[in-house]
């Protein structure tokens, strides 16, 4: 990426309508507790239906591919590639309302405002929907965006099944207006050589921002992963009263040891500076043969495993596979972690960073440049060569449970940031 061109003033996103669409996407995906929009599910669909009615209602171009992504255009003042500014509009099961939401609809506060004072972008802008991003319902990562460049495997779309009531991911796709067999060709909507920038608003996940006052980040890098979301050890159920310690062989016991191994090698490379997570996310015996009075025989697990360095992710791979084969020879069980599944670590775009700090600069918005620890639809357009940025929002509480908490005068703040953007973009490559 080239230096931006000289900035010009851009005119206020429209915040009323990202509110007032909040309160419908919350009304009209709400769950239990918060809201619940599962990926080709009805409440997904609910919110690209609301988006692709306000696209139309403002005169944007409005359009979808084999995957159901939504596509919604302002045209620009000039030819040459266009800016795409958007997120996901799916959320894990008793979600929050801003967690990918917020992403779209500030693109869309954009667009209406340049509509509202008779601007043109000076190129194409196009705010995009994105399907399937979270990846609890369907155990692969970055579908929609994925499909968008061609990328989804033919097997993903027979082999992977939603969560809750296993439909295919092929069948969804279907059911939702989409075309499996496009897919499975390879066909792209989007191309990396016709894309100018991506920039992806996104609440932030964590407590960075709020724990420093600042309303705003500046993404520098996404963590790539490696997870076992089907891992199993297997022993034998034994009476607790009467099978002596020795005489063991206690799955739970053998999974407490690898936590602690593990936990214990997160805090040695953390000290030697390496950028690491480590997560057990759920831990379970048998409901139906597991029992108070019984030493577990059998144990399900998940990890998930995080950094921002490809050397750090595969050197942990391997620990991980020393410490399981020890630990079970230790405690005579079988320890099978399952498939793996993941994604790389992906780099935001220096110019298209120094563009989004400038335009906070020149909106008075103050910014933090800071990693993101979570997986972003932005990785997909890195790791694509298109010029990738991202902006978080400040959100209390964290994400992923109904009590995100993003003031609108922080949405409104980066709104503006993401606005001169807009207006100002780097230079074409």
């Amino acid at each position: 990426m080239t230096e931006a061109p000289a900035r010009h003033a851009a005119p206020p996103p429209d915040i009323a309508l990202a509110e007032r669409l909040f309160a419908e996407l919350a009304a009209r995906t709400a769950a239990r507790r918060g809201v619940t929009r599962a990926s080709y599910g009805p409440g997904e669909q609910v919110a690209h239906d609301i988006l692709a009615r306000e696209g139309a209602a403002l005169g944007l171009a409005v359009a979808t591919d084999a995957a159901r992504n939504l596509y919604l255009t302002l045209p620009g003042t000039g030819a040459g590639p266009g800016l795409i500014v958007g997120s996901h509009l799916d959320s894990v099961p008793l979600g929050g309302n801003y967690d990918g939401a917020a992403g779209v609809l500030m693109g869309l506060a954009v667009a209406a405002g340049l509509r509202a004072a008779g601007q043109a972008p000076p190129r194409d802008l196009t705010v995009m929907a994105i399907r399937a991003e979270e990846s609890t319902w369907f155990a692969a990562s970055y579908i929609g965006s994925r499909a968008a460049f061609g990328r989804l495997a033919a097997g993903e779309l027979d082999g992977v099944c939603r969560a809750g009531d296993g439909m295919a991911l092929g069948q969804a796709v279907a059911a939702a207006g989409g075309d499996p067999a496009a897919l499975a060709r390879g066909e792209a909507r989007l191309d990396p050589a016709r894309i100018a920038a991506f920039v992806e608003p996104h609440i932030e996940q964590g407590p960075v921002l709020e724990d420093r006052g600042l309303p705003v980040g500046i993404v520098t890098g996404i963590r790539g992963a490696f997870r076992h979301r089907a891992a199993l050890c297997l022993g034998a159920y034994a009476h607790s009263g009467a099978t002596p310690r020795a005489g063991r062989r206690d799955a739970l016991r053998a999974v407490a040891r690898l936590v602690v191994a593990m936990d214990a090698m997160w805090e040695r490379r953390a000290a030697a500076g390496e950028d690491l997570t480590v997560t057990f996310g759920e831990i379970a015996t048998d409901p139906d043969e597991a029992a108070f009075s019984k030493v577990a025989g059998r144990v399900a697990f998940t990890l998930d495993v995080r950094s921002d360095s490809d050397m750090t992710l595969a050197a942990v791979r391997g620990e991980l596979a020393g410490l399981a084969s020890a630990i079970a020879a230790a405690e005579g069980v079988r320890l099978d972690l399952g498939p793996e599944t993941g994604t790389a670590p992906a780099a935001m775009d220096p110019g298209v960073t120094a563009a989004l700090a400038a335009a906070a600069a020149a909106a008075g918005v103050p910014a933090l440049a800071m990693p993101c620890g979570a997986g972003h639809d932005a990785a997909v357009f890195s790791q694509m060569g298109v010029p990738t940025g991202m902006l978080f929002v400040r959100n209390a509480h964290g994400s992923h449970n109904p009590d995100e908490a993003m003031a609108m005068a922080d949405f409104a703040a980066a709104a503006r940031v993401l606005a001169g953007f807009c207006l100002s973009p780097p230079c074409p490559r």
